[in-house]
């Protein structure tokens, strides 16, 4: 095929880049069995042959012994003889002419494949794209071949499923040796950490806390924190003696400061154990008032957003925080070739377990099974829709580039020896065909 420059701009094409020879294109193919392929067609040549020159003999034998007066069957044999001549050397002819010019004689219509290399390139890859790549035959054959039902059943197995869960694993396992730390932790570090210090805090916060308050998801809060309030009331005796005894004047006796201690320390308990029991308590009215403001302000009141800003400020300087992306990134490797190494491990079971939890809902559950399988054939029928031509010009592109010499003997080499047949075959059918045809000549004149 010739080779055109592209169209526009000024630049002369590139000269044609050297075509690989038909042996690189199948750069590891079995010589063993390259060599056993051509002593099969050497010996098929000489099989066919023969019947050549076997033909040829009883010709010329037939034609000497009627020219001394041989008897009339004589006359059969030499013209089947003759017939199966003419036939081994059309077919001969013709098989010969697909790979080469006969006797090297560059006879028109001869050595096809050599000549026509391109276009038969072109002929396979449309019969490819017409006959296996039409939507249609994709439907019948993935429908036929019920992939979701048989996939199902295969993965529904304890052992398929765990050899699935290996392999995932192995395939985890170099992902993440692939993976440079550096790399990963600074997209962890762009993509969570500093996106997280990007926005201001005041305002989601404030509309969080706005929306639990509305659901009154406070008084959980509140109650957990009336509930420790009382009890730690029931132990603060000794700390309210100690402080009174430390404030109290130098002059006061010592009964008075306990008498005081012991007052307030009922006092507080009596407080918080009404704060604990009544959720209707005007301390919790006006921890829900103040909660509802901070709310507020958190949302709209500027001083307050500083301070939140100021406050996440000081949280993303931390050592723990500037280093959370390369923290948790050797935390997560760790555990994951950890635990793809090990059979036993929870990753790995439950990698099996949910192959095979999807198994069992694919091989039980007709609907399910109809469903990937629409899926399935509508995705094939998308690809070869969209990508069948350019997937066939991988047949075209490839026969183009090899050279035509050596695919000319390759092919002949894969398919020449079933040829011969056709060389006995006519040998055969000839000679047939020219006892029939000399019999009836014999009978009607």
């Amino acid at each position: 095929m010739a080779h055109r420059p592209k169209p526009g701009g000024g630049r002369l094409a590139e000269p044609p880049a050297p075509k690989p020879s038909f042996a690189e294109a199948l750069a590891g193919a079995d010589s063993e069995a390259d060599a056993e392929r051509r002593r099969g067609l050497r010996r098929m040549k000489v099989v066919a042959l023969s019947f050549l020159v076997g033909a040829t003999v009883i010709f010329l034998l037939c034609t000497w012994a009627q020219s001394h007066g041989a008897p009339g069957w004589v006359g059969y044999v030499r013209a089947a003889a003759e017939a199966g001549m003419v036939g081994a050397l059309a077919d001969w002819f013709a098989v010969t002419a697909l790979f080469k010019h006969p006797l090297g004689i560059p006879i028109p219509h001869t050595a096809i494949i050599k000549r026509k290399k391109d276009q038969l390139g072109e002929g396979l890859g449309t019969f490819v794209r017409e006959n296996f790549m039409s939507p249609q035959v994709v439907e019948a054959k993935l429908r036929d071949a019920e992939v979701a039902g048989r996939l199902g059943k295969w993965l529904s197995e304890r052992t398929h499923a765990e050899r699935v869960a290996s392999e995932a694993s192995n395939v985890l396992r170099v992902g993440v040796e692939m993976l440079r730390d550096e790399d990963v932790q600074h997209v962890l570090d762009r993509m969570i950490v500093k996106r997280i210090a990007e926005p201001q805090w005041g305002p989601p916060v404030g509309r969080v806390l706005a929306t639990l308050l509305a659901e009154r998801r406070q008084e959980a809060l509140l109650q957990l924190l009336a509930d420790r309030a009382f009890q730690w009331s029931l132990n603060a005796g000794p700390v309210i003696e100690r402080v009174v005894e430390r404030d109290s004047p130098t002059w006061s006796p010592r009964w008075v400061d306990h008498l005081v201690g012991d007052r307030i320390h009922r006092e507080l308990m009596d407080f918080t154990d009404k704060v604990r029991r009544n959720p209707d308590h005007e301390l919790r009215r006006s921890a829900t008032r103040f909660l509802f403001e901070f709310a507020d302000d958190l949302q709209h009141d500027d001083a307050t957003i500083q301070r939140a800003e100021n406050v996440k400020e000081q949280i993303m300087a931390r050592d723990e925080v500037a280093r959370a992306a390369e923290t948790a990134w050797s935390a997560a490797k760790r555990i994951i070739l950890e635990s793809v190494d090990d059979p036993s491990s929870a990753l790995r079971t439950r990698i099996a377990d949910s192959v095979m939890h999807i198994g069992e809902s694919l091989r039980d559950d007709v609907e399910l099974r109809d469903k990937v399988d629409n899926w399935i054939i509508r995705a094939a029928q998308h690809l070869v829709s969209e990508y069948g031509a350019e997937i066939t010009t991988i047949i075209t592109d490839t026969i183009e580039r090899w050279d035509a010499d050596e695919a000319s003997r390759r092919i002949e080499l894969h398919v020449g020896r079933d040829l011969q047949f056709i060389r006995i075959n006519g040998t055969v059918v000839g000679a047939l065909a020219g006892l029939i045809i000399y019999s009836i000549a014999q009978l009607l004149f």
